[in-house]
């Protein structure tokens, strides 16, 4: 390792490397929890596409393993170090190279927030539509990593349905351009949609082209209570598909009450469920009217409506502190599930009852009107049996998603956390495949090993 070390120091910037063991520890992991964590021999956070490339060429040359992370929001223990591994991190790699409202393109490194390009195009009257939870402290190389989603993605769709091109270094430390600007382009085999989601196992994403959307404010926003889960699933289905609607987000009774314990915004915590749902639309006051009478038929106890911008954010803001709300609980093991729409109601069914049984508290919320939800078990990791009871709850829940023909995670992607599961969702031969690809990609399996498939 020392000769390692040796190279990366006369081939970088020596700001730019770090063998502290503190630094180290701090670059380790990702915010996922059960996944182990081994200690690199340096951190790397590079400034340049040359940093990167001269990491790969050592890295390649030495069979040192490389670990591309971001800002380490992830939730899977996609970003987590083995031994003796580099940690690549290109969080400091932050420029919005060009926004051009004329082709509705904008050419960013991959350090960039989710947020700060938002920002930045809807200067421009534009909008980056990819907004997960975490869009204000995670990279859009991260992003790109996990096709990450949010709430938009019902009507929006996720992260590769918004990137136009990348540009990437390989495991030698050669470099990749995929993509085109153009609106259509089918040259060739989509090399761009096979990065997107790859989560750092075949190339390093250096340069992201995304595309730019025009900005639409919300114009209409819904809240429902629900006194049973069934009914508000029933509700779900009934909406997410004809509506038109942008988000359409719920929340269980557990948290709704973590919510409330911490932000006293006066919710309802007799309900079973809250959906919130939200348009974009000049219809709007139509489509809320639509959506108001669909929930009432459908057993609703109280729903209310706003046209107005700012009050819609603030019935939306309940939906945002959920995570932080269930952290504040106890320990969270937070899983990442998804479904056909018909299924959601299965699957708070489902996460109902894997509670009940293992006596866990299961926090479920998530974005319904795409069928992913992310259960969240909460415990305490000091009494006996509680930390072997959520995961043995974690697996009920992704062992019955995969029988209601759901996928293993919807959003955060499988880095280590879901590893175990992925054979159980594909088979021997598409597992070989994607194996095949990685070693066109990376011969020398140094990308991220152990992530993913």
């Amino acid at each position: 390792m020392s000769s390692v070390v040796e190279q990366l120091e006369a081939a970088l910037p020596r700001s730019e490397v770090s063998t502290d063991a503190d630094v180290a520890q701090t670059y380790a992991t990702d915010q996922a929890g059960f996944c182990r964590a081994g200690r690199a021999a340096a951190v790397v956070r590079a400034r340049s596409v040359d940093s990167v490339q001269a990491v790969m060429r050592i890295a390649s040359a030495t069979g040192t393993p490389v670990v591309p992370r971001g800002a380490g929001t992830g939730l899977s223990g996609g970003a987590n170090a083995v031994d003796g591994c580099i940690v690549l991190c290109l969080e400091k790699m932050d420029r919005i190279l060009e926004l051009d409202p004329s082709t509705r393109l904008a050419r960013v490194e991959p350090g960039v927030l989710n947020g700060s390009l938002d920002r930045a195009a809807r200067a421009h009257g534009l909008m980056y539509a990819p907004d997960p939870a975490s869009r204000n402290i995670s990279t859009i190389g991260g992003n790109v990593a996990t096709n990450a989603g949010g709430a938009c993605c019902l009507k929006y769709g996720v992260t590769r349905d918004h990137i136009a091109r990348l540009v990437a270094v390989l495991a030698d430390g050669s470099l990749i351009r995929t993509g085109a600007d153009t609106v259509k382009n089918v040259a060739g085999l989509d090399l761009t949609s096979l990065l997107v989601g790859s989560e750092g196992t075949l190339a390093v994403v250096v340069e992201v082209g995304a595309r730019l959307m025009p900005a639409r404010p919300a114009c209409g926003t819904m809240v429902a209570q629900f006194a049973d889960l069934a009914s508000a699933g029933r509700a779900i289905v009934e909406l997410a598909g004809p509506r038109n609607l942008s988000k359409l987000e719920i929340m269980d009774r557990t948290t709704v009450r973590a919510v409330e314990a911490i932000a006293n915004m006066d919710l309802d915590t007799s309900a079973a469920a809250l959906l919130l749902a939200q348009v974009d639309t000049v219809d709007a006051p139509a489509i809320m009217a639509a959506t108001e009478a669909t929930c009432e038929a459908l057993g609703a106890t109280f729903v209310a409506t706003t046209l107005d911008e700012r009050e819609g954010e603030l019935f939306m803001r309940a939906r945002a502190m959920a995570l932080p709300a269930l952290e504040k609980q106890g320990h969270c093991l937070l899983d990442d599930v998804a479904v056909t729409i018909p299924r959601v109601p299965d699957l708070l069914e489902l996460c109902a009852a894997v509670a009940e049984r293992h006596q866990v508290t299961v926090g479920t919320f998530g974005h319904a009107g795409d069928g992913n939800l992310h259960p969240t078990l909460v415990y305490d990791a000091r009494e006996p049996g509680q930390e072997a009871a959520a995961l043995a709850a974690f697996d009920d829940i992704v062992a019955g998603t995969l029988k209601l023909g759901g996928s293993v995670t919807g959003e955060h992607g499988v880095g280590m956390l879901k590893r175990p599961h992925l054979a159980r969702m594909l088979g021997e031969r598409e597992l070989g495949l994607m194996r095949g690809i990685k070693g066109v990609f990376d011969p020398g399996g140094i990308l991220n090993p152990g992530k993913a498939y």
